[in-house]
């Protein structure tokens, strides 16, 4: 699967290290944490300096992805390593260029940019080629990366990679997104990861205007998917627990709400919809909403997103079955994808819900996350409010006991599903 490698790759390409200043590194102000409690607090850390290639970014903004806590927490430790810590998250950052490297043709200062869930890939595979550095096995990602192309250097070399909970970003020019100045910065970080994961496996799938989009889950990655599908045209309903989050649904533009625990709105929609992406963060019963999809559409497919055993059995079974299974998975989007849905929500004023917060918040941010994000908003940290030494306001969350997936039990689960043909 992309991203997970051996522990010391080696370098791929030519080095991206001539520096366009006298020195290697640059200091920045994070939000770290020291360890899996995710108590995060104000520190100084470096990063290195441009480069010919790369670009620097006074951050203004990074949004909060429940992604950040599973990582931060260590809950993918048993599927992608161990953490390394002080941990730096977030994959959705938007900000000011301020310097570029002398090779660089893509942004200029002053413009108005973001970096999503990757900083670097080989850029040599199929999949790079094509635009889909997701895919790429040596991709790197925004945060706990390792340079594996000599591209994402770090400081102190061989560290990790550090996110955007920081006031300064560096990153080569083609891992940049150019955000529209009438798009909000605010905005923006979110379109970047939850919007380019719902709006990518649309794209892969060929959803056009017309088509019957469902969606499980109405959190943030769901309210911002609904948006976008009905900006494409499509026909929405969003598949819930209960009629709890009409509301909000209907306002995303949804045009149904089918409640799972409900017979009746099961037996009622059974058969309506092309496809079905599944936000739900946690393992839970998808196979559950296999009946709502309609066997005779072009698409046909369930799409999980969410990080759990099922996103890793979807994609060895959609492998093993030659694209022949309706249960499959995606997770974030190629660079193309990524500029294409910002450029989509800046024209049609597609906006995440969310609160804009203060660093010392985070670790409220992290507890709400944790308990189940009820509310459709994304959180986004006003970077201004970063401080050397800074303590947040509320102690350590108290996270849920969290088995973690593990390459044994994702596995488990594809066997499951293939023994028994659910994927058919």
């Amino acid at each position: 699967l992309p991203g997970v490698l051996p522990e010391e790759p080696k370098i791929l390409q030519e080095s991206n290290l001539a520096m366009s200043a006298d020195k290697e590194s640059i200091p920045v102000l994070c939000m770290a944490c020291d360890g899996p409690s995710c108590n995060f607090r104000g520190v100084q850390l470096a990063r290195r300096n441009i480069g010919k290639n790369d670009i620097e970014i006074a951050m203004k903004y990074c949004g909060v992805c429940h992604s950040d806590l599973s990582i931060a927490a260590g809950h993918l430790e048993g599927f992608a390593g161990k953490v390394e810590y002080k941990c730096v998250p977030g994959h959705e950052l938007a900000g000011v260029c301020t310097r570029v490297g002398e090779a660089v043709t893509k942004v200029k200062v002053g413009d108005h940019v973001g970096v999503g869930c990757m900083v670097d890939s080989c850029g040599k595979c199929k999949s790079c080629r094509s635009g889909n550095e997701n895919k790429c096995m040596y991709q790197v990602q925004t945060y706990q990366g390792k340079d594996l192309n000599g591209r994402a250097a770090v400081w102190p070399p061989k560290s990790r990679t550090l996110g955007g909970y920081t006031d300064v970003m560096v990153v080569h020019e083609n891992f940049a997104i150019n955000i529209p100045k009438h798009f909000p910065l605010e905005a923006a970080g979110p379109v970047m990861c939850a919007g380019v994961t719902m709006y990518d496996p649309m794209l892969q799938h060929g959803v056009k205007a017309g088509d019957k989009v469902g969606i499980v889950g109405l959190g943030g990655l769901g309210n911002l998917g609904t948006k976008i599908a009905r900006a494409l045209g499509c026909e929405v309903s969003v598949i819930s627990r209960s009629h709890g989050k009409d509301d909000l649904a209907f306002a995303a533009g949804a045009s149904n709400v089918i409640a799972s625990t409900s017979e009746e709105d099961m037996a009622k929609h059974a058969g309506s919809l092309d496809i079905i992406i599944n936000t739900v963060p946690v393992y839970h019963d998808y196979n559950a909403y296999m009946p709502l999809l309609n066997r005779a559409s072009r698409i046909g497919k369930q799409v999980l997103l969410g990080l759990h055993e099922g996103i890793g059995a979807g994609f060895i079974l959609n492998a093993v079955t030659f694209g022949c299974s309706r249960i499959t998975s995606s997770g974030i989007g190629g660079i193309p994808a990524t500029q294409a849905v910002i450029d989509l929500c800046a024209k049609h004023d597609i906006r995440p819900d969310l609160e804009i917060v203060g660093a010392s918040k985070l670790n409220s941010v992290y507890q709400q996350l944790d308990d189940s994000n009820d509310s459709g908003k994304r959180f986004v940290i006003d970077i201004s409010t970063i401080k050397e030494g800074l303590v947040c306001d509320d102690p350590a969350p108290r996270l849920k006991d969290y088995k973690g997936m593990t390459i044994r039990s994702i596995v488990g689960e594809f066997a499951k599903n293939f023994v028994t043909l659910r994927w058919r």
